[in-house]
């Protein structure tokens, strides 16, 4: 284990759904052919004025709201000047000396919360594409609304560091701001990272630029920490500069010294007047937000449902929702054991599940749960009808027969599994005997003997009741 101590915060850039750029009226839709979907505002050309998106300002107020920040009463723009081929401009409208929410914060499984600086509002820039030993620009991107989610230097490991981008990330996708496809470059982060003895001032921070998977993020922060504690070791400087994730060696490498707020040189953006931010336009904002995952994640536990089935149902908006809706008149744990099982056993990626369209609602789950508890149906039945409902929608009704509903009574059960120990007599000594295996032998002979009708689980438990007899 190092002596030098681990030290990270993030700016994490979350390019918000909105169908229209921040500051002109280009559609933001991802995938389009390059340079079609711009104009003379989001390309920067001479006379062309900005009017910014009100849907831009609701979604930042969101996510401020959502990570527990103070929203400012008034927030105004800035221009950040720098020079690179992405930005026609040469500058972009950012927010610096008024952002749109301040402090705030996360919080981790663990209950510490990583401490938010800021979220301010601003425009992406366009995409380089390096192709053939030469280099192109879409302008597609330029002008496309983010914000930028600022945390304190709180992050203490590399773990804490992907669990706050996941918590990030389910937070947005929860209040409706952003899908946070790192994939497609909806969320993006920076992470500066130093290291230091205990007990001595913060060192040197270096940035690592455009982290747009949580894997690279986690192999870039390692190798960036060991890399700065065998400098410290060898008597050499960290120096401060800015740098890249190398996929191919798994290193980071130098891109250039590292900037700071003055080399920028931020001014007041002169086309854009202050926004004046209503305690009224706040509160109307907050009473529209959604239920946060923390907040689910507590109320699906109290259910009586396991941690890990609380998370895998709260990862996805959609689900929860679902889930959230099943619950109201029916058995959570059933209701947890189905999406998670067979209905996501029927989804191959993470995408369909995070759409999560089926083709029934959740009143025909309801209806197929409520048959299960009330003892209609059993197990086997009721997994069979939701793989018809999973193919071809409807209800349950539309898939079961009267033989289906003709239940085994609980004292002809009980008569069976006496009679299922007493005629495999081989079966009770090897279960007896520690080989829990053995006790299937007894379970198939009573659900032979009743063509399947019988409820599995009950028939375990009785079985095993009569065995420690």
């Amino acid at each position: 284990m190092s002596k030098y101590l681990f030290v990270a915060g993030l700016e994490t850039h979350v390019e918000l759904q909105t169908d229209s750029k921040i500051f002109c009226g280009c559609s933001t839709k991802f995938g389009a052919e390059p340079n079609t979907h711009t104009c003379p505002v989001c390309t920067g050309e001479p006379g062309s004025l900005p009017v910014i998106n009100k849907k831009v300002l609701c979604y930042a107020i969101r996510a401020g709201l959502a990570t527990h920040g103070k929203i400012s009463s008034v927030t105004t723009m800035d221009r950040k000047n720098y020079v690179y081929p992405d930005l026609p401009k040469a500058y972009q409208i950012s927010q610096f000396e008024n952002p749109v929410s301040v402090g705030g914060y996360v919080e981790l499984d663990s209950g510490k919360r990583i401490r938010l600086n800021h979220i301010h509002m601003e425009e992406d820039a366009g995409k380089l594409v390096h192709e053939g030993g030469y280099t192109y620009v879409d302008y597609n991107r330029g002008g496309v609304p983010l914000i930028e989610i600022v945390s304190e230097p709180d992050i203490a490991s590399v773990e804490e560091a992907r669990e706050y981008v996941e918590k990030l990330q389910l937070i947005m996708r929860h209040i409706g701001v952003s899908d946070c496809k790192m994939q497609e470059g909806s969320m993006r982060c920076d992470v500066n990272i130093s290291v230091h003895l205990p007990g001595t001032p913060f060192g040197t921070r270096t940035e690592i630029k455009n982290m747009n998977s949580l894997s690279f993020m986690e192999k870039a922060l390692s190798y960036e920490y060991s890399r700065q504690c065998d400098l410290l070791d060898s008597g050499e400087k960290v120096v401060q500069e800015t740098r890249r994730y190398n996929e191919g060696t798994q290193t980071t490498e130098s891109m250039r010294s590292k900037e700071d707020a003055q080399d920028y040189r931020y001014f007041p953006e002169p086309d854009i007047l202050a926004i004046h931010v209503s305690d009224e336009f706040i509160e109307k904002i907050r009473q529209e937000m959604p239920v946060l995952p923390g907040e689910l994640k507590r109320s699906f536990l109290a259910k009586g449902i396991t941690e890990v089935e609380a998370d895998r149902l709260v990862q996805y908006k959609r689900v929860a929702d679902f889930y959230s809706e099943c619950i109201e008149k029916a058995d959570a744990k059933i209701a947890a054991n189905l999406i998670l099982g067979e209905i996501f056993r029927s989804m191959q990626t993470e995408e369909e599940k995070e759409l999560f369209e089926i083709k029934f609602g959740a009143d025909a789950l309801i209806e197929l749960i409520l048959l299960r508890s009330e003892g209609k149906i059993n197990s086997g039945i009721q997994k069979r009808v939701l793989q018809e409902m999973l193919l071809s929608g409807g209800r349950p009704s539309d898939y079961l027969t009267k033989d289906d509903l003709s239940s085994v009574d609980d004292s002809a059960v009980e008569g069976l599994c006496r009679e299922a120990v007493s005629a495999n007599e081989r079966a009770v000594k090897d279960y007896l005997g520690g080989k829990e295996q053995a006790l299937k032998a007894l379970l198939g002979y009573v659900m032979k003997a009743t063509r399947g009708k019988a409820d599995s689980a009950a028939v375990e438990a009785k079985l095993k009741e009569l065995l420690k007899k």
